[in-house]
C-alpha cells in the first residue's frame, strides 16, 4: 500500500487575478490526480521560528506518484504557466506517514 503524500507551498503573488485564474486551472490538474487540499490560504499561527508564508497550501495526493504526475502534468502546466511573471512560489513534496 503506498503513503499519501503531502504538496506543501508557500505561494505569494502580485496579482490576485491572475492567481485566480492559476487557482482554477490547479483545481483541475489536482482532482484529476486524486488530490485534495487540506490548507488553503488559512490563517495559522507560527510557533517557532521565523517562517511567516504568505499564503500557505497543503495539498495530499494518494502517492509520491500521483502528487509528481500531477506536478508533471499538462493540465498543471498550464496552471503554472498562468501564474508565471506574477507569483512566486515555494513548494515541496513530503511522503506522508
Amino acid at each position: 500500500m503506498s503513503k499519501p503524500a503531502y504538496l506543501v507551498v508557500d505561494a505569494r503573488s502580485s496579482d490576485p487575478e491572475r492567481m485566480a485564474e492559476y487557482r482554477g486551472l490547479a483545481q483541475i490538474a489536482v482532482d484529476k490526480f486524486g488530490g485534495r487540499y487540506l490548507v488553503r490560504g488559512s490563517p495559522y499561527t507560527t510557533l517557532e521560528g521565523s517562517w511567516q508564508p504568505q499564503r500557505l497550501v497543503v495539498v495530499e495526493f494518494p502517492s509520491m506518484d500521483a502528487a509528481r504526475m500531477f506536478y508533471d502534468s499538462p493540465e498543471y502546466v498550464a496552471a503554472r504557466t498562468a501564474r508565471a511573471g506574477v507569483s512566486d512560489f515555494d513548494m515541496l513534496l513530503v511522503e506522508g506517514y
